[in-house]
């Protein structure tokens, strides 16, 4: 699957189509068995999802149950719950896939930067899951609260599974977003300015995910949530602003070194 070589780096349009057809099919057949392995994973990661649901469950006072309502309900279920995992068991594949479409057309910085915003997302992104992962037992036990006397919650087995999956994919690029800025800003799309111009902006909507996060009364849980996810915000703003700066004194020193050309050019001509 490696690209063909010539000198000037090129490929034809063909050639793009024809790669991209076969890293799409070699990361389809990986995802493919992924999904394999998820389906014998099924059961017990179906069983981990629906903790929270089961210990809220065992309270007294509290009736939560999950509820397959349709006779395919429970094999639908399954399918999508294989698939996630496909997908993200075979994420090394199709992120290889992806970067190695990808890196050829980027100079050599460009790759380093690329690369180092790969291994510093994945552990951010892991990270934010992990957070709501231990944040859901609260989140559960606050929207269940609702529920009125005399009645019983129960609760739909596909929504509440693609609800939990929604909770962690939201949460874990909650904490690449300051990743994504870093790199909009060396790729020259998104500016310093525009990013601290935006701060308050940031400020609420990571005070709204850190209150998803602690559902309770307790405020200082909202706060220890809140406060990394705004400093990354901040640092991300302070990378760029370097970087911002760094770009203007080369560009500067470019348009001296091109006025300095022009004014030997003119005195040559006299």
């Amino acid at each position: 699957m490696a690209r063909t070589k010539n000198p000037d780096a090129k490929m034809s349009l063909g050639g793009h189509l024809k790669e991209i057809r076969n890293r799409l099919f070699f990361s389809a057949i990986f995802i493919f068995a992924g999904s394999v392995a998820g389906w014998f994973l099924f059961a017990p990661v179906f069983q981990i999802l629906q903790q929270p649901i089961l210990d809220l469950a065992s309270k007294d006072g509290v009736n939560a149950t999950l509820n397959i309502g349709t006779v395919a309900g429970a094999l639908d279920l399954q399918i999508q719950v294989s698939i996630f995992l496909g997908v993200l068991i075979s994420s090394p594949v199709w992120i290889y896939n992806l970067w190695a479409f990808v890196t050829p057309g980027l100079k050599q910085r460009e790759r380093r930067y690329t690369l180092g915003f790969v291994f510093t997302a994945l552990p951010l992104f892991i990270f934010g899951c992990w957070l709501a992962w231990i944040s859901m037992p609260g989140f559960v036990t606050t929207l269940i609260g609702f529920t009125p006397d005399g009645t019983a919650n129960v609760i739909n087995a596909n929504e509440y599974i693609l609800f939990t999956i929604r909770i962690l994919l939201v949460f874990g690029i909650a904490f690449v977003l300051p990743v994504v800025l870093v790199m909009l800003n060396l790729a020259g799309l998104l500016s310093a300015a525009t990013i601290l111009k935006s701060w308050r902006i940031a400020v609420f909507v990571n005070a709204v995910i850190a209150a998803l996060a602690t559902p309770t009364a307790d405020p200082m849980s909202m706060f220890l949530v809140m406060i990394p996810l705004v400093m990354l915000y901040f640092v991300a703003a302070g990378i760029t602003y370097l970087n911002d700066r760094r770009r203007a004194r080369k560009l500067k020193k470019i348009e001296a070194e091109l006025d300095d050309e022009i004014t030997i050019t003119q005195n040559s001509n006299d």
